[in-house]
């Protein structure tokens, strides 16, 4: 079995202290964030490398994403099997989720669903989104109904993103469980085979926890079995590639011991680092601290007094200081939000050495972070103008993706 205990979520820092890493909660204390070397080691995935970059590029006919080419995505477990099978003319398919706890998704929100959109796009493969308002609805204590509402108004973000609606299903778990007796029939096949110790090591839960709490996590994980889509799948048992966070690693790890079991492949996953907040890469962006984010519902004028006002600097105190010593770009969160959205590598790389060197001032740096993220969220917004509540329909019904086992 993959190691899955509580102390994975224990990261200890070369100085003494501790990153605290789980799904839920984000906190390091190095101003460079999570080290994500140690995190590979103690998850025991594998890190993204040249080789796997060449492979994929080789077996797609595509550069990686710019994601894949600057370590945003790091980590992966079973990604040579995916690859595998595409080069043979196998199938597999995506999954990724969503936590719907506030009608406006913010721009971290957004990685794991622009790298799903892309992989789709290069794989052509079929893709099931879950909206986990169940989770939220225990976690945060919203009325059912609320969660069902936020579920709705995050998809419309989502479907904003470009998703095939021909090879894409959304889904709300507290509106698509109760009519899908296969999805509840494997959330007993992996309760069954988790004990109470087991999920309290997995994930730390405590006995004065909501029992909802304790028995939610193989709700996320069944999605990851294809037989828990018979509309789509028809009951073939097919790969699953989950593009995620890596504070969601506990969950996969989890079904990846029990899918064999049930006489399924384990899924395979990619991992991303964390988006930092605003003030710096100790935590990553948090909707509840509208300080920290960027909202993709926020205006021009907001994006630009936020990433003035807020954005941690790796530059110096004085203008003549910053000249003569440069900035540091490992801390500096208009470099680090950059390098997520700037596309250009020789841009990103011409900014990174003239921050360095002291040549560009953190104002400037901002400046060009502004104009990158005002462009993103305006497009963004236009897009998800269009979204109205039939389409989101159209999305959610279940539904034939065009599935076929042999290409």
């Amino acid at each position: 079995m993959e190691p899955v205990t509580a102390r994975d979520e224990v990261i200890v820092n070369g100085d003494g202290e501790a990153d605290v890493i789980t799904p839920w909660s984000v906190q390091s204390k190095s101003d460079t964030g999570v080290d994500y070397d140690k995190l590979i080691k103690k998850f025991g995935s594998s890190s993204i490398d040249e080789d796997l970059l060449q492979r994929f590029e080789k077996v797609t006919g595509r550069p990686p994403h710019h994601f894949l080419r600057r370590g945003i995505f790091f980590s992966h477990r079973d990604m040579h099997t995916a690859l595998n099978l595409y080069e043979s003319g196998k199938p597999f398919y995506l999954y990724t989720g969503r936590g719907p706890s506030s009608d406006a998704m913010h721009l971290g929100h957004l990685i794991s669903f622009l790298f799903c959109k892309w992989l789709q796009d290069v794989f052509d493969v079929p893709l099931v989104i879950q909206l986990t308002d169940d989770e939220k609805a225990i976690w945060k204590d919203l009325d059912i109904d609320e969660a069902i509402k936020l579920a709705h108004e995050n998809a419309k973000d989502i479907i904003a993103c470009g998703f095939n609606p021909a090879k894409t299903f959304i889904f709300s778990n507290l509106e698509h469980i109760g009519n899908n007796p296969e999805f509840y029939k494997n959330m007993i096949r992996i309760q069954k085979r988790v004990t109470f110790n087991q999920v309290k090591g997995i994930f730390g839960f405590g006995d004065s926890d909501p029992i909802g709490k304790i028995s939610f996590p193989p709700t996320q994980a069944a999605p990851a079995l294809s037989t828990t889509f018979p509309f789509i799948f028809k009951g073939a048992k097919v790969q699953c590639l989950i593009p995620c966070g890596i504070d969601q690693d506990p969950y996969f790890r989890m079904t990846r011991d029990i899918a064999p079991k049930l006489g399924l492949p384990k899924p395979a996953l990619l991992h991303s680092i964390f988006f930092p907040a605003l003030q710096g890469s100790r935590t990553k962006m948090s909707a509840s601290d509208t300080n920290s984010a960027i909202f993709l519902t926020d205006s021009a004028k907001q994006i630009k007094n936020k990433v003035n006002k807020n954005a941690f600097s790796g530059g110096q105190a004085t203008v003549e200081e910053h000249r003569r010593l440069g900035g540091n770009c490992e801390i500096d969160t208009s470099y680090q939000w950059l390098r997520f959205f700037l596309d250009d590598d020789e841009k990103l790389e011409t900014l990174r050495k003239n921050y360095t060197s002291g040549e560009l001032l953190t104002g400037e740096l901002k400046k060009e972070l502004i104009e990158v993220l005002q462009k993103l969220v305006a497009e963004h917004q236009a897009r998800r103008s269009q979204v109205t509540d039939e389409v989101v329909r159209k999305y959610m019904v279940p539904r034939d993706l065009g599935f076929v086992l042999n290409k």
